[in-house]
C-alpha cells in the first residue's frame, strides 16, 4: 500500500509537484525546472519522505517526456490522469482560483483516491519510433490539407469552372496548375498542346484532363481583378502541395519499414483492412501491450467504439460515444472496418446484418469496428494470424 502520492502539474519550462500522505495532508509543494538535475533532486526529496510513493501526471507525452523517463528509469510507479478529469475534479476542491499548486494537489489527491487511473509503462523503441513517425505524418497531412483548401479558394476566386473539374487530391491537376492557372492561358495553348505538355510530365490520363481544362476555359472569357498575382499564388501553392505529397510518400516508406520490424506486424496486418499505416498507428497508440487495458472491452472504450449510456430518470438505452477516447485509435478501427467491408466477406455480412436491423451506415460501421476489436485482441493474445476460413475466439 503506497504511503505518499506525488502529483505533478506539467508545464513547458517548469512543473509543480505536491506530495500528500494517506490522510491527504500536504507534505511538499515545489516548483521545479524541467531539467534533469532539478528533476532528480525532486525525486530524491520525495523518496526521502517515503520510498513507497506513487506519482501522477496530467500529461503523458511532449513536455512531460523527460520527467516520465526519469521516473520510469528509477522504477517509480506512475499514473496518468487526463487534464479534463483534473479540470472537472477541481470544482470539488476549496477555492475558485486556478494555480499550478492547486492542480498538482488535485492530481495527487485523485491518485490517492482512485483505482481506475492508467498506469504508465516504458514503451519499446519501435513503438516510440512509430509514434514519432505517425505524428509527423499527421502534421504533414494537416499542412497539405490546409494548402489544398487555400489553393481551392484562390482558384475559385479567378477560375471557378476549373476548380469544379479538378480533383486536387491527385497529382495530375496539381501539375496542370504549375503551368496554367487562367482561362486565357488554357485557350491559347489548346487541347492538343496541353495534352502533350501533360504527357511529357508523366501525368496519368492526360487526354481527359486536357479536355476538361480547355472546356472549362471556354466557359469563362472574363478576366477578374487580381488575376495575374492570384495565378502566381496558385502556382506556388500547387508546388507546395506536390512537395508535401513527396514528403508523405517518403515517410510512408519509413513507417512501413519500421512497422514490419515489429514482432506483432504479421499478426496485426493479417486482419482485413489493416495495412502498414493503420497497423503503425495502432502500435503507436497501444505499443501492442494489451495488458495495459485488461480486456477487449476496455480497449474498445479507449478507442471510442464502445457506446456508453447516458440514462436519467425514465430515459434508458440512451447510448452515446464516450467523451474521452483516443481519436487516433478510433480512426484505426473505423477506417479498417470500412476497408474490410469491401474485401472481407465476413465483415460485409456483419455490416449488412446491422443495416438490416435498422442501423445507419455510421452505426453499422462502428458496430463492426467494435467487433473487430475483440478479434484483434484475441489474435494478439494468442499470437496467431487471422484466418478467413476459421472462426476466431473472441476475448471474454
Amino acid at each position: 500500500m503506497p504511503q505518499i502520492w506525488a502529483g505533478v502539474d506539467i508545464g513547458k519550462t517548469h512543473h509543480h509537484c505536491v506530495v500528500l500522505d494517506a490522510e491527504g495532508k500536504r507534505l511538499l509543494s515545489r516548483r521545479v525546472l524541467n531539467d534533469e538535475p532539478e528533476l532528480l533532486a525532486l525525486l530524491g526529496d520525495v523518496l526521502a519522505i517515503d520510498e513507497d510513493a506513487v506519482w501522477a501526471v496530467d500529461v503523458a507525452d511532449g513536455m512531460a517526456t523527460l520527467l516520465i523517463s526519469v521516473l520510469l528509469n528509477h522504477n517509480q510507479q506512475l499514473l496518468y490522469i487526463p487534464g479534463l478529469a483534473v479540470n472537472r475534479a477541481s470544482a470539488g476542491y476549496r477555492g475558485m482560483g486556478k494555480t499550478d499548486a492547486k492542480d498538482a494537489t488535485v492530481i495527487a489527491d485523485q491518485a490517492r483516491m482512485r483505482r481506475d487511473l492508467t498506469i504508465l509503462r516504458p514503451d519499446d523503441e519501435r513503438a516510440i519510433e512509430l509514434r514519432i513517425l505517425t505524428d509527423r505524418r499527421a502534421d504533414i497531412n494537416a499542412d497539405r490539407t490546409r494548402r489544398i483548401n487555400r489553393l481551392r479558394g484562390q482558384l475559385t476566386s479567378i477560375f471557378p469552372a476549373l476548380e469544379r473539374v479538378l480533383d486536387l487530391g491527385n497529382a495530375g491537376p496539381l501539375v496542370l496548375l504549375t503551368g496554367y492557372q487562367t482561362p486565357a492561358a488554357l485557350r491559347r495553348t489548346g487541347r492538343k498542346r496541353l495534352e502533350t505538355w501533360l504527357r511529357n510530365r508523366h501525368v496519368r490520363s492526360p487526354e481527359a484532363l486536357a479536355a476538361a481544362a480547355v472546356e472549362a476555359a471556354e466557359r469563362q472569357h472574363t478576366a477578374v481583378p487580381g488575376e495575374k498575382i492570384t495565378a502566381q499564388v496558385i502556382h506556388t501553392l500547387a508546388k507546395e502541395v506536390m512537395g508535401l505529397n513527396e514528403q508523405i510518400a517518403e515517410i510512408d516508406k519509413l513507417i512501413a519499414a519500421r512497422f514490419r520490424e515489429h514482432d506483432l506486424a504479421e499478426v496485426i496486418s493479417s486482419m482485413p483492412g489493416i495495412g502498414p499505416l493503420l497497423g503503425a498507428e495502432f502500435l503507436a497508440a497501444t505499443a501492442g501491450d494489451m495488458s495495459r487495458y485488461g480486456s477487449s472491452d476496455r480497449l474498445a472504450s479507449f478507442a471510442g467504439v464502445a457506446p456508453v449510456p447516458r440514462d436519467s430518470g425514465n430515459i434508458s438505452g440512451n447510448l452515446h460515444r464516450p467523451r474521452r477516447y483516443h481519436r487516433g485509435l478510433q480512426r484505426v478501427f473505423y477506417t479498417s472496418a470500412l476497408i474490410s467491408i469491401r474485401n472481407c466477406d465476413t465483415s460485409r455480412r456483419y455490416y449488412e446484418r446491422k443495416r438490416a436491423e435498422g442501423k445507419r451506415h455510421t452505426q453499422a460501421v462502428l458496430a463492426l469496428a467494435r467487433r473487430r476489436v475483440n478479434v484483434l485482441w484475441a489474435l494478439i493474445r494468442d499470437g496467431r494470424c487471422f484466418q478467413r476460413e476459421l472462426p476466431v475466439t473472441v476475448a471474454g
